[in-house]
């Protein structure tokens, strides 16, 4: 990512990450501080016992999932290798992310971990847990919506997500 932001001589980045994505931003922010200005992070973990149990039989989830199938499928260069890609990811997210209080303090970029008030998969006190944790992270929940916001109500959540953005 930062060989292709050097390319377009740029120094830091604002990252908008959902689910998988957000664990990215957090990431990034942990790791590469120099680089990463604001994180919004919607629906993150930063454990896994931060996932609720038996999500991936939540109907909405499974329904989810089945869509990502049907659109690998149709965009992937590799359409026949859905199973083994969900077989990888279902593993990564039974061990990862595993990150303790101390790196979660290291984070000093500005920080906004977002869900939905109805989320099937992460549990609304991990989000609490991490943006108490993250020094000067804010919290937002979206009402009547998911782990699936931006799909369920996508003017809210981009309305969200330009707000922490452009706020100084």
């Amino acid at each position: 990512m930062f060989r292709f932001l050097d390319l377009l001589s740029i120094s830091k980045a604002d990252i908008v990450g959902w689910s998988d994505g957000a664990i990215i931003g957090l990431d990034l922010a942990i790791r590469y501080p120099q680089r990463t200005g604001k994180v919004f992070a919607f629906a993150p973990n930063t454990q896994t016992s931060g996932v609720k149990e038996g999500v991936e039989n939540n109907l909405t989830f499974a329904a989810f999932i089945k869509r990502a199938g049907k659109e690998y499928v149709q965009l992937s260069p590799t359409p026949k290798n859905y199973d083994g890609f969900v077989q990888k990811i279902s593993h990564m997210w039974a061990n990862q992310p595993s990150w303790s209080d101390a790196d979660l303090a290291k984070i000093h970029s500005p920080v906004l971990i977002a869900g939905g008030d109805h989320d099937e998969a992460i549990q609304r006190d991990h989000l609490e847990y991490i943006a108490a944790t993250i020094p000067g992270a804010g919290l937002l929940i979206l009402p009547r919506t998911s782990h699936f916001a931006f799909l369920q109500d996508p003017s809210l959540f981009n309305t969200a997500v330009e707000h922490f953005l452009d706020e100084k």
